[in-house]
């Protein structure tokens, strides 16, 4: 802002200088003041707009004081120039002017305000001047944080100019976020956008992150998706990619939220951990788990993403849901090791059992219910048992299951695995029975054959 501010003071003085330089060869040329006398009533309108040649003198050495930076200097010789009673308005007015530049130069705003204050308050101010004084006013203003008085000065200046560039729309509009006015920025955002693409100007970037703020604090988030596609077209940055993400989840176009993710991760944007964790889970919620699983184990490796339980967790996940529950056992026993809780170690068991590891399946889940803190203890001893009951460890399996059917929701199930193992303890029974009856059988056989051959 303050850079600016300076350039619009420059522009500024060197219309004052312009002014002066004309006038001074025209006092040169003119001849003396009898020639002066006879030209006609438009001259002498003219004439009392004009600076006289000591008047210009004085500013010129204050100029060249400022040259020097000696502005004390410079302020001495303005301040023993300015005098209403010996000065025109016109003359008055461009001496404040410089007295006003000197200041700000001084980065004095206060008394350069109060100074252009004091100019603006001429009533027969010329209307550029008044114009660029107004304008300089309101940046002013904007610097010494008075953003009410910014906007009432900028207000002004609006009435005064019928043709306005796009600058002081957005300057209006950053004044406006000051004073926390959302809603009202929106307008004149887009009259500078509308200004510029009339004047053949390119909107610049920092004009659609202000509107895109105004939008956001309105919760319009189809406006915020929209003129996030605009920075991302045209300025592609990071940080857009993720803000047009938000705008997604708003709006809940969950497709195009892991598009966006997708299309930054494809551009190697993420970088962060959270990103990429973030990347995984939105490729899990896509149900393409392999995507996920490669992801998270590639970046663990690269050290990007962290070896904690929590990420072991998420991995072990999008192996299982994978169908590739033997890459999934290391995560699950990595992630298990890290967990104060059993949770994991159940999940590693069930993991287990599903590879057909039953010794360590039962290994695992024992140990899950030893750390405790599980959701659904049930489950655990139903996992249990099952393990169990393929190591044909019978008994145990069914006190496992009587366990988990002190639960209701685990009755059913208990009960059709207890009749299952009953079963095959009935049917084991039968064949130990059977088995029992053929080794007496053919006992009883060899016996009669060695008695036959005896007799």
């Amino acid at each position: 802002m303050h850079r600016k501010t300076r350039l619009s003071l420059m522009a500024c003085m060197a219309f004052v200088f312009s002014t002066l330089a004309m006038t001074n060869a025209v006092a040169q040329n003119s001849g003396d003041e009898e020639a002066a006398q006879r030209k006609s009533e438009q001259q002498k309108t003219k004439q009392a707009q004009a600076v006289s040649k000591e008047v210009y003198d004085k500013i010129t050495k204050a100029q060249e004081a400022v040259d020097a930076k000696d502005y004390q200097g410079a302020l001495k010789l303005l301040n023993q120039l300015y005098n209403p009673d010996k000065l025109t308005e016109y003359e008055q007015a461009n001496v404040l002017n410089y007295i006003g530049f000197v200041y700000y130069n001084m980065d004095d705003i206060p008394n350069a305000i109060r100074t252009y204050d004091r100019m603006i308050a001429i009533p027969s101010l010329e209307e550029t001047m008044a114009k660029q004084v107004t304008y300089t006013l309101a940046q002013l203003y904007t610097m010494e944080e008075q953003y009410a008085k910014a906007l009432t000065t900028l207000d002004k200046w609006f009435l005064l100019e019928t043709n306005p560039a796009p600058e002081p729309f957005i300057l209006k509009a950053q004044n406006l976020y000051q004073v926390q006015r959302y809603k009202d920025m929106i307008a004149p955002i887009e009259n500078a956008m509308r200004v510029a693409e009339e004047r053949n100007k390119p909107a610049k970037e920092d004009w659609y992150v202000l509107l895109n703020f105004a939008y956001f604090q309105q919760e319009n988030y189809a406006k915020v998706r929209d003129i996030q596609k605009i920075l991302l077209v045209t300025w592609p940055k990071k940080r857009y990619w993720f803000s047009l993400a938000g705008a997604f989840t708003e709006l809940g176009e969950d497709e195009n939220l892991i598009n966006a993710y997708a299309a930054a991760n494809d551009q190697r944007m993420l970088e962060k951990e959270s990103e990429l964790v973030t990347m995984a889970q939105l490729y899990l919620q896509r149900e393409v788990p392999y995507k996920a699983a490669t992801l998270l184990e590639a970046e663990m490796e690269s050290g990007r993403v962290s070896r904690s339980a929590k990420n072991y967790r998420l991995l072990s996940q999008a192996w299982q849901l994978s169908m590739e529950d033997k890459k999934a056992i290391p995560a699950l026993q990595e992630a298990a090791r890290l967990s104060e809780d059993g949770e994991l170690d159940v999940r590693l068991g069930n993991a287990l059992l599903n590879t057909a590891q039953y010794d360590d399946c039962a290994k695992s889940v024992r140990t899950g219910i030893r750390k405790g803190g599980l959701k659904s203890p049930d489950n655990a001893q139903i996992s249990l048992g099952m393990c169990l009951y393929n190591l044909r460890e019978y008994n145990n399996a069914i006190k496992a299951f009587e366990q988990a059917a002190k639960t209701p929701r685990s009755r059913r199930v208990s009960a059709q695995w207890i009749n299952v193992i009953n079963a095959d303890l009935k049917r084991n029974e039968q064949i130990r029975l059977a088995e029992e009856a053929a080794r007496k059988t053919r006992r009883q056989l060899e016996a009669r054959k060695v008695s036959a051959g005896r007799g």
